[in-house]
């Protein structure tokens, strides 16, 4: 099988996530110990739902069970039984968002609360969205990447409440090379996606009409969203905290100190580190996280902080959080807590006026 990453060695899946693999195999008579075997994993680490699992042994397990299926979409049917409950508490999450392009822009927050395989980015360029998908781990086979977008396919239906349109998607895979001339094959990829890739490409994304992320979830319970969120930022910090003293701690100290001056941008934050941007990209990839992420986070910490001091303006605050217009802060704080920072100020205020 390809080779993994040995960058992103330390990466974990949550269990929750490995489940649509286990009943992909399952469906094909794989046992669950059998296909540990072929991987090379140790068969007591699917035992347990609730727990994690190396991100590397996912990929392994992916490759493994593709072969030992036969199936040469093994990636397409896995995410095919992806369900929201897959993407562990940040699936809460996107059940309380109100449109398509809120659940997207959750996703690339939260998804590494579900794995370390990759990161998504969400762009929105006039009339068009971009949504791509950087893998950790791009020496893994095809199947990795066919299973996230085929999963992330099958949720936005769900959560749309009915089939979104499809995608132009671009795979940076070769969508199995001889395979291709085969009508059977490239159908099945049809089905599954709703389209087929373009292969080879320089990233893997899904563009379509921007139109689509003001779609409305049905039936969203849009008042649990800062809750869920607030939870999950939790989960999050729990996350870098277990890291200790290690990198990602360092860079969201040097983060905070940072944005007291200026905009704290990567190469400042590296070069504080003694490090180059690259070597600190990939030091953060390693601990499961990103420069972005930890961004964000030392953002949001700090805006709740400026926003309990009356004296600051919003525009005082986005000044203070490194942002050169208003509206971006604006954006990114709904993006964090599912609301305003106006808002977010009035209910601290009401709240401490109830004390």
């Amino acid at each position: 099988m390809p080779g993994t990453d040995s960058h992103h060695a330390e990466g974990r899946v949550a269990g929750a996530y490995l489940q649509p693999l286990l009943e992909a195999a399952a469906a094909h008579g794989i046992a669950a110990a059998t296909l540990a075997r072929a991987a090379g994993v140790p068969p007591h680490g699917l035992d347990a739902p609730s727990a994690s699992l190396a991100a590397r042994d996912y990929v392994r397990l992916l490759d493994a069970g593709a072969s030992l299926a036969g199936d040469a979409h093994f990636g397409l049917h896995v995410g095919q039984r992806v369900r929201m409950g897959t993407y562990s508490a940040y699936g809460l999450i996107l059940l309380s968002c109100s449109n398509v392009g809120q659940a997207l822009e959750q996703t690339a927050r939260y998804e590494r609360l579900a794995h370390d395989l990759g990161r998504s980015t969400l762009q929105r360029d006039g009339a068009v969205a971009h949504f791509r998908w950087a893998s950790n781990y791009p020496d893994a086979s095809r199947h990795l990447v066919d299973s996230v977008f085929a999963g992330i396919r099958v949720c936005g239906d769900w959560l749309a409440g009915m089939p979104l349109p499809p995608a132009r998607l671009a795979f940076v895979h070769d969508g199995g090379g001889q395979l291709l001339r085969h009508a059977a094959h490239r159908d099945e990829y049809v089905r599954v996606l709703g389209s087929l890739p373009a292969f080879n490409a320089p990233a893997n994304t899904a563009t379509f009409d921007a139109q689509l992320l003001d779609w409305p979830v049905p039936n969203a319970d849009v008042s649990l969203h800062p809750v869920l969120c607030q939870h999950a930022e939790q989960l999050l910090a729990q996350r870098q905290a277990e890291a200790g003293s290690g990198i990602g701690a360092q860079v969201q100290a040097t983060i905070v100190a940072g944005l007291r001056h200026g905009p704290a941008r990567l190469a400042d934050v590296a070069a504080a580190l003694a490090v180059t941007p690259r070597t600190l990209q990939r030091k953060l990839a390693d601990a499961g996280t990103s420069y972005q992420a930890l961004l964000d986070q030392a953002r949001y910490g700090m805006a709740r902080d400026y926003l309990r001091q009356p004296g600051l303006s919003l525009v005082d605050i986005a000044f203070l959080l490194g942002y050169q217009e208003q509206s971006a802060f604006n954006h990114a704080f709904r993006t964090w807590s599912g609301t305003n920072p106006g808002a977010w100020r009035l209910q601290e205020l009401q709240a401490g006026q109830a004390t």
